[in-house]
């Protein structure tokens, strides 16, 4: 192998070493938000538990964070508005990025 080749690896890995972890951070963001939102709803730890798992799968419904936002934002009704629960959402990412950085 060639040193470019070399180079060219290393930046193969650390591209999908990032993705990764910006994958975990923003699931552990969802679970965050959804253990907040639920607390918010009065849900008892098992609820909370089972509410966050569903702002996990929410995900998963198309591109982007909006999808979570409204099923949150909906769900949590006159409690929280959509402007809220993205700014919760941003205040959680750091939080999720430290809890994963730690973890390591």
């Amino acid at each position: 192998m060639t040193t470019f080749d070399d180079r060219e690896h290393a930046f193969e890995a650390k591209f999908a070493h990032d993705e990764e972890m910006k994958f975990k951070a923003e699931a552990r963001r969802n679970k965050l938000l959804g253990l907040w939102a639920a607390g918010l709803m009065g849900k008892s730890e098992a609820e909370a538990a089972e509410y966050a798992r569903e702002v996990i799968k929410a995900d998963f419904e198309e591109a982007g964070h909006e999808d979570v936002v409204r099923k949150v934002a909906a769900d949590l009704a006159d409690l929280a508005d959509a402007a809220t629960v993205r700014a919760k959402m941003d205040e959680l990412l750091a939080v999720a990025k430290a809890q994963l950085m730690s973890e390591i």
